[in-house]
């Protein structure tokens, strides 16, 4: 099942030309409707590829909603369009940041979510630079704003990172410490990261020092997984492990026997 595309522009100055997002699947629990994830694709693919696999986790009362990233040109690959969450340099943790970008994916993503059920958890989840961007979304809600200064509207759960890195690193510190209230939702947010040795695309030792600068910054419930002959792609392995953390995390009742 799909909606249609929508729009978003971002920024409080002047806007930026609206971007189109993509179909959008999502992936209705079997059971009790107990949590939301929206999960987030990588680089140039798309949400139908996800939804197909996560509808097949043993994870019965979680709903599953799966966006499509806007087209843009990538800077990265010399300006060839492609779907993307945010544009990127290069991938490292000194390059340069697109907060336009993200925030505007953060938003899309705390939009798609803010219709849910208030009985209901909410997840953001995703591979690469989908990762990324639930990264980021993680930062926005412990500090109660956007990147540009907006309020965060959500309410956040958890947060899955699968080969992915944190962008903004480089401010992280200063915005968790800069109230209280922020420093409470940083220590207490349950994250998953998950990074392959093998990663030639998001190196390891960028997943590595992501979560180094996660705990510096304050998060505390995190778990910083490694597969040791992992590359740029998820396994079964994988996957029951992220099946396992969520049933744990979101206190979900457990598959039928």
């Amino acid at each position: 099942m799909y909606h249609g595309s929508s729009s978003y522009s971002s920024g409080r100055t002047a806007p930026r030309r609206p971007v189109e997002y993509g179909r959008t699947y999502v992936v209705r629990p079997k059971g009790r409707h107990q949590a939301t994830i929206v999960w987030l694709h990588g680089l140039g693919d798309n949400g139908l590829s996800w939804s197909q696999l996560l509808e097949s986790l043993p994870l019965p009362n979680i709903k599953w909603i799966c966006p499509t990233a806007p087209t843009r040109p990538m800077a990265m690959l010399g300006g060839f369009p492609c779907t993307a969450w945010f544009d990127v340099v290069e991938i490292k943790e000194d390059g340069p940041d697109d907060v336009d970008g993200l925030d505007a994916s953060a938003a899309h993503i705390a939009n798609l979510l803010s219709s849910e059920p208030s009985d209901v958890k909410l997840g953001i989840g995703g591979f690469s630079m989908g990762a990324a961007t639930a990264l980021h979304s993680a930062a926005c809600f412990a500090y109660g704003k956007y990147g540009n200064g907006s309020p965060y509207p959500i309410n956040v759960s958890v947060i899955v990172s699968l080969s992915g890195w944190l962008p903004c690193s480089r401010t992280l510190k200063t915005k968790v410490e800069s109230s209280q209230d922020a420093a409470r939702r940083a220590a207490s947010m349950p994250l998953l990261l998950c990074h392959g040795r093998g990663d030639g695309v998001v190196p390891y030792k960028l997943g590595e020092r992501s979560a180094e600068i996660l705990r510096i910054s304050g998060f505390r419930n995190f778990i910083f997984k490694t597969f040791n002959t992992l590359e740029h792609y998820t396994v079964p392995e994988e996957m029951d492990d992220v099946c396992k953390w969520l049933t744990a995390r979101l206190r979900l009742d457990g598959p039928r026997t």
